[in-house]
């Protein structure tokens, strides 16, 4: 048996997985988040494991976890955790979703320059990663900064405490912007500019490594023997496309939650110059590009609240509705992929005295496929070209919206047997780890498979590429507005 730690923003979940991938059972564990400011997103990482702790036990109390023989964890990404020489942590931790740091962003975009910052670390400056966070701390709480003995990233937090091993992995480092993706190594420029010393920062493994076993402390707490090996996990974008299966060459997911990803992996590295996307080391021990439009479901979630109308009774009239001249962009809360602009407007556009709310409803869905297809246009131009990619998410839920993504991408979209990717892509790096499968690959052949397939109609896709167009001309407006 197996343990996937999926460590999300709201809660920690805890599941047993079999070898096969089944799940045998799951507890969820909830943590408050903290905003003393306007913009500021904080936890107390001593949360983080206490819940954890709970999870673990609560199982316990289903099942025995005594004959679990790995756990790995996946982890929100770029959370910047502070401990001092006695290990205490300094301050709350800073979250991804936190807001505080556009001040530092912007001086690494701007002094430092997005040509040398691609360079160092293959990606731009961004307000969530946690290089700005540093600089934060270093110039609004140099007390706070002087302690600082060690850095490490929320995941990373629960594997110290548990094992007593200060170690990150590749996909989780590659969102501090510290971590040169290319060579899978601190960059030594990056740790000069943030002035650490790289012995500050955590040895950095593949994400399917073992780095130690559970204390003695824990295991009498929870129930878990002894020899439980710890595999260090990931960032929990590159897990949960582990969960998917997203793995190799071209191997690609997209997600329909709150915000929208689209995921694609890579043999080898491969550099945009421009920093458009998230250019990262993946879990499969290999590359990975990314990109994220803010506000996905979450724009679908606003059109049917603002007509009023549930989402269920929705779907048909969507699905009915025509390819019109109606076009949605995406920028409820500003954008960050391929735009990369936090104060861009949405808008609609093409709107007539024939519109009606179906229209509309379907105008949000196509939008938010455009804003993914631009990210994928980026990922082409490098040399990126999935011919399929799986789908999960509440969006995925809608017929009319999955079938939409492969008519604007332009590809097969796929159902897969699984929801689970976060704890599930955890359990199966444990697996890894443990020597039940030879690599990720192997793994996520045995464990993931695809149940429906929605494939493109030609004649819609070439409706959507004019209407792509369109977009772009809306977008490029919307960027002359804010300058």
């Amino acid at each position: 048996m197996y343990i996937g730690v999926d460590l999300g923003t709201s809660s920690v979940k805890v599941s047993l997985v079999t070898a096969e991938g089944q799940i045998v059972a799951s507890n969820t564990q909830e943590y408050p988040l903290y905003s003393p400011h306007p913009g500021f997103s904080e936890q107390r990482p001593e949360d983080w494991l206490d819940k954890t702790l709970l999870a673990l036990k609560a199982l316990s109390e289903l099942t025995s976890l005594s004959d679990v023989r790995a756990m790995s964890f996946s982890g929100q990404m770029h959370g910047l955790v502070c401990l001092d020489e006695a290990d205490n942590v300094i301050r709350p931790a800073i979250l991804w979703n936190d807001q505080r740091t556009q001040k530092e962003t912007d001086y690494l975009n701007q002094v430092v320059g997005v040509k040398k910052l691609v360079e160092y670390t293959a990606n731009r400056a961004v307000t969530g990663f946690t290089a700005p966070k540093i600089l934060w701390v270093k110039n609004n709480e140099p007390q706070n900064f002087e302690r600082i003995a060690k850095i490490m990233l929320p995941k990373d937090y629960l594997a110290y405490m548990l094992t007593g091993t200060f170690a990150t992995d590749v996909s989780d480092a590659g969102g501090t912007l510290l971590f040169d993706v290319k060579n899978r190594a601190w960059s030594k420029q990056m740790l000069e500019i943030v002035g650490l010393p790289e012995s500050a920062l955590p040895k950095v493994y593949e994400s399917s490594c073992v780095i130690g076993t559970v204390k003695e402390k824990f295991c009498r707490l929870t129930g878990l023997n002894e020899n439980v090996k710890v595999v260090i996990g990931g960032g929990d974008q590159a897990v949960g496309a582990v969960g998917t299966g997203t793995v190799g060459e071209g191997g690609a997911s997209i997600s329909l939650g709150t915000s929208g990803v689209i995921f694609v992996a890579s043999e080898t590295f491969k550099e945009d110059k421009e920093g458009l996307l998230h250019n990262f080391c993946h879990a499969d021990g290999r590359y990975h590009f990314m990109g994220v439009t803010l506000s996905a479901a979450a724009s679908y979630g606003w059109i049917t609240d603002l007509l009023g109308v549930d989402v269920a009774s929705l779907e048909s009239e969507v699905a009915a509705a025509p390819i019109d001249d109606v076009v949605f962009t995406p920028y409820l809360t500003g954008e960050r992929s391929p735009i990369n602009a936090p104060t861009v407007k949405g808008s609609f556009y093409g709107l007539t005295a024939q519109t009606k709310r179906a229209n509309l409803a379907r105008a949000v869905m196509e939008g938010v496929a455009f804003s993914l297809k631009d990210c994928l246009s980026v990922m082409n131009s490098v040399g990126i070209k999935p011919k399929k990619a799986r789908v999960i998410g509440g969006g995925s839920r809608s017929k009319a919206w999955v079938q939409i993504l492969a008519d604007v991408l332009d590809l097969e979209i796929c159902k897969i047997n699984t929801s689970d990717g976060g704890a599930l892509g955890a359990a199966i790096l444990a697996m890894v780890g443990d020597g039940v499968y030879a690599c990720v690959d192997d793994a996520c052949k045995a464990i993931v498979k695809d149940v429906e397939s929605v494939l493109p109609d030609r004649e819609r896709a070439e409706k959507y590429r004019k209407k792509f167009e369109i977009y772009k001309k809306l977008q490029e407006f919307s960027l002359k507005l804010i300058k």
